[in-house]
């Protein structure tokens, strides 16, 4: 039986995950040094070789990668007694930090703060965070829970490292200026719009994926006169006609009205999948599972 300090697998996930001594210390806010110096005693304590140089830094051997994956259960099961144990002594107390994107902040979080009303013993900290749809999963390991949004299609996260809970599937509509040709329509073809001047978002975003579906569908590449991150942004420059943009329904179907019609795809299933990724060991914390407990249900009435 092997005897090591199980603490110690702590700092091997996140070397795992994030790749570097370097990141890991910050991460942790330990010194480099401390950091190595960690992974060499725990190297001892189970007799292989779990990480290894490479160039200026190191990386996980076939050892080190088992150990990294197992460390996630080890984890769990120390947060599920935690929990457990906090339950027992009172229920659902402390703080939890969640990462949201804008327009699912805008569409969720005044319910979800409304609902949290009733547990006044748990803290919420917000953090504003848009980033492309493949460095949304990386966030969970820096906060208890992130909201992140893929494209139809798209497969969830990793989930040996990270949960995905799933909150709403979001129609996406065309944005069209007020006057334009086919603005007293409820559907629309690719092929009637591709060839529009759009308004998007940076590359590598769920809407933009979905942008470059429809011209790789009908052979016409996407004339993007802007991208920007914002969608009021979007909304205001379409309302000016200054061009057409994808935009989600519920969220933006709320400023829509004499300002932009909004119009379904007629020949695309477009959409995207709005999601709560957390690691198992923080999702089995009672404060976590209510604040996604508040999320699910939030969205749930943003749907129905």
């Amino acid at each position: 039986m092997i005897d090591f300090d199980v603490h110690l697998l702590a700092v091997l996930r996140e070397l795992a995950e994030r790749g570097s001594v370097t990141a890991v210390a910050e991460a942790t806010h330990r010194t480099p040094s401390a950091v190595s110096q960690q992974l060499q005693t725990l190297q001892r304590q189970v007799g292989v070789p779990l990480v290894e140089r490479i160039g200026r830094g190191v990386r996980l051997t076939a050892h080190g990668d088992v150990l990294a994956g197992l460390s996630t259960g080890v984890a769990t099961a120390i947060a599920r007694v935690d929990a457990a144990w906090q339950e027992h002594l009172g229920g659902a107390t402390g703080s939890v930090d969640l990462a949201i994107f804008p327009s699912a902040a805008e569409l969720l979080l005044p319910g979800v703060l409304t609902r949290m009303r009733a547990h006044p013993g748990i803290e919420l900290t917000l953090v504003d965070v848009d980033v492309s749809e493949g460095e949304f999963a990386p966030l969970a390991a820096d906060h208890d829970i992130a909201v992140g949004h893929r494209s139809d299609g798209v497969r969830p996260a990793d989930q040996g490292s990270v949960e995905t809970v799933p909150l709403l599937r979001e129609p996406l509509d065309v944005a069209l200026p007020p006057g334009h040709r086919l603005a007293g329509r409820e559907r629309v073809g690719i092929d009637e719009v591709v060839g529009e001047t759009w308004i998007g978002v940076p590359e590598g975003y769920p809407i933009d994926r979905v942008l470059q579906a429809m011209a790789a569908a009908s052979d016409a590449p996407p004339s993007v006169a802007f991208r920007t991150i914002h969608l009021p942004v979007i909304e205001n420059l379409v309302a000016a006609g200054h061009g057409v943009a994808l935009v989600p329904r519920y969220t933006s179907g709320t400023r829509a009205s004499g300002r932009f019609h909004l119009a379904e795809l007629a020949d695309v299933r477009a959409g995207r999948r709005i999601e709560a990724l957390v690691r198992p060991d923080r999702a089995v914390r009672p404060v976590v599972r209510t604040v996604l407990e508040a999320l699910v249900a939030e969205a749930l009435d943003v749907t129905t």
